[in-house]
């Protein structure tokens, strides 16, 4: 159902603190404009658990004034089950195209309560599910035996992938097949996935370097695999910045360097400062010195 690269956008703020509904009208668009495949709002990285329930509603409204009909998911990231379920009745009634549904974090919650979560939000939002199974950021594992019972909900079609186990993208094909749309979840993980099989990638840096990113995956499905590997190895220092507790911040000051856009985060977050703000604007700025010239595809 869903393939390709859909990526997980940051939030824009103003300096007062209010969603900045104009940079975020230009940095989806510029998403769209190097041809990803979808788009995810609210996620982790576009700091879902600050927003207010209409904030995340006039988010999603703007990605999907830009993204030209193509896929938008909303992210249902709630620790109770009730209010997962508003949300996901919420984003069908302003258009989302899919949800993207974490078990009820900050609760580590047992096998049979992650099942309930995700099935009571599919059966409230009535729209497909991509499921996010990411462990070690969360301490829920989705694991495959779970999968086993979720493949019996025709809602369920596509999971986010971010156990850090690059096996886990062989395992869930040969267990599933096509059952599922399998997306990596992890940016420094995304090229050897990819290449085991996965139908997507749930992408974070590409909010700074979208034709990159596309250009990656649209060089694996060619087989031109040379050319991935090249753009993937000049790349991977910045992907790095993905897998940390600070990957919010790191990667919206890569937006600052990359789409001239800003580093603004909602409290509790702050920007990056001192040393660590000099560490990661050197990966960038690195990165930016040696940007390599893309092939035509």
């Amino acid at each position: 159902m869903w393939r390709g690269v859909f990526p997980a956008v940051t939030t824009k703020f103003t300096t007062e603190g209010d969603l900045d509904k104009a940079e975020m009208e230009r940095c989806f668009a510029l998403q769209f404009e190097a041809d990803v495949d979808g788009m995810i709002v609210c996620g982790s990285l576009g700091e879902n658990m600050t927003l207010e329930a209409e904030e995340k509603i006039d988010i999603l409204k703007i990605a999907k004034s830009v993204a030209g009909g193509k896929p938008v998911l909303m992210t249902i990231c709630e620790s109770a089950t009730r209010r997962g379920e508003a949300a996901a009745r919420a984003a069908a009634k302003a258009g989302a195209d899919g949800l993207m549904v974490l078990p009820g974090v900050p609760y580590k919650s047992a096998p049979a309560e992650t099942l309930a979560h995700v099935q009571a939000v599919a059966a409230a939002g009535g729209l497909p599910i991509m499921v996010y199974n990411n462990p070690v950021a969360y301490g829920v594992d989705v694991t495959l035996s779970m999968f086993d019972e979720l493949a019996k909900n025709e809602l369920v079609v596509a999971m986010k992938e971010s156990t850090d186990d690059i096996r886990r993208v062989t395992d869930v094909l040969t267990r599933f097949g096509e059952r599922f749309d399998c997306f990596t979840g992890v940016d420094n993980l995304a090229l050897e996935s990819l290449l085991m099989g996965a139908h997507g990638w749930v992408a974070g840096l590409v909010v700074a370097f979208p034709k990159e990113t596309v250009a990656i995956w649209k060089l694996v499905q060619a087989g031109r695999l040379e050319e991935a590997r090249a753009i993937y190895r000049w790349f991977r220092p910045l992907l790095d910045l993905d897998v940390s507790t600070n990957l919010v911040q790191n990667i919206k000051l890569a937006e600052v360097f990359a789409i001239d856009s800003n580093d603004r985060v909602r409290a509790p977050r702050l920007p990056l400062a001192g040393a660590e703000r000099q560490r990661v604007e050197g990966i960038i700025e690195a990165a930016l010195a040696k940007r390599p010239a893309l092939p035509a595809f």
